[in-house]
């Protein structure tokens, strides 16, 4: 077991290092750059703040100095953020997205297993045909397009939540649900199908012909053989949500890490875009690993070891 989570944390420091290349090249081959605006800089002033920051250097000395304060979580500071640094912008706005994201991916696992677990007991009858329409339309249905919808519906019209910001819980409900919208839907596809062949499977029925209530053998046995896939999600789930968040944050004007990445690539601001990129990758690593050390804990048959985790 120590020997696979050191294997793992290994690939996780790896990955990390090709991210955090990648990422620097990129912002160093885009056009324009982080002292570029609308309103012209003068060429001296624009030059001392080039030199004050450092990017007058080398690119092989900015590339491994920042490669080592990276390894230190220290990104350097804002170019457009007088006297904030990275780290602080991050430590302000994660929190907002840690709560988004958090209870989006509650509602979409709550909802999900719900949902696909009664279509999937009962499979081509109202209940099976009113979730599969629903996880239709929730996957065909962007989030973007699905926010602006529950803000018109439960904000403009019915006046029940609130359409924009981060005061209180009542503000998190229409993102939340916007956000989990789409891996709800995957997920209740994905649950009926596993319990679908779960519930064909043998020892299902040797279980019925003991005399067991379809109670006991659904909650009992089918369920917990039936939700294996779904932790498997967790992985992309976590990725998806992230990813989702960005745009979400910026539709409900809510101050989170993901609104903070926009306003950063249209202000070119290269050190927070970095820094965020490097932030997300690094809890979808780590979120990835947390999942795989899940799976194994809810099925015994399953065992982590020094070579792998065998399925």
């Amino acid at each position: 077991m120590v020997r696979y989570l050191l294997k793992r944390i290994g690939y996780i420091l790896l990955s990390l290092f090709f991210i955090v290349s990648i990422t620097f090249a990129l912002m160093k081959l885009a056009p324009g750059g982080p002292f570029t605006s609308e309103r012209k800089t003068s060429p001296a002033i624009e030059e001392q703040m080039k030199e004050a920051y450092g990017l007058n250097d080398p690119i092989h000395e900015q590339y491994f100095k920042y490669l080592i304060n990276a390894a230190q979580l220290d990104f350097g500071p804002s170019f457009k953020y007088e006297g904030q640094e990275v780290m602080d912008i991050i430590k302000r706005s994660f929190p907002y997205s840690l709560i988004l994201g958090l209870e989006s991916i509650f509602i979409a696992l709550g909802f999900g297993v719900l949902f696909g677990a009664i279509a999937a007991i009962r499979h081509n009858r109202m209940g099976d045909y009113t979730v599969m329409i629903i996880a239709i339309l929730g996957i065909s249905v962007p989030s973007f397009i699905m926010a602006t919808i529950l803000q018109y519906i439960f904000s403009i019209k019915l006046e029940l939540l609130p359409i924009a910001r981060f005061e209180s819980i009542a503000h998190t409900i229409l993102p939340a649900f916007a956000l989990a919208t789409t891996p709800l839907a995957f997920i209740a596809r994905l649950m009926r199908s596993s319990m679908l062949d779960v519930l064909s499977a043998d020892y299902i029925k040797t279980a019925k012909s003991k005399g067991l209530s379809e109670r006991v053998v659904i909650y009992r046995h089918a369920l917990r053989n039936a939700i294996l896939p779904v932790v498997s999600y967790l992985g992309p789930l976590v990725a998806g949500i992230l990813t989702g968040s960005f745009i979400i944050e910026k539709i409900f004007a809510i101050p989170g890490l993901g609104s903070e990445f926009v306003v950063s690539i249209t202000n070119r601001d290269y050190t927070v875009i970095m820094g965020t990129t490097v932030f997300f990758s690094m809890i979808l690593l780590v979120s990835i690993l947390i999942v795989d050390l899940i799976y194994g804990l809810i099925d015994p048959r399953i065992k982590v070891t020094g070579k792998g985790a065998n399925h």
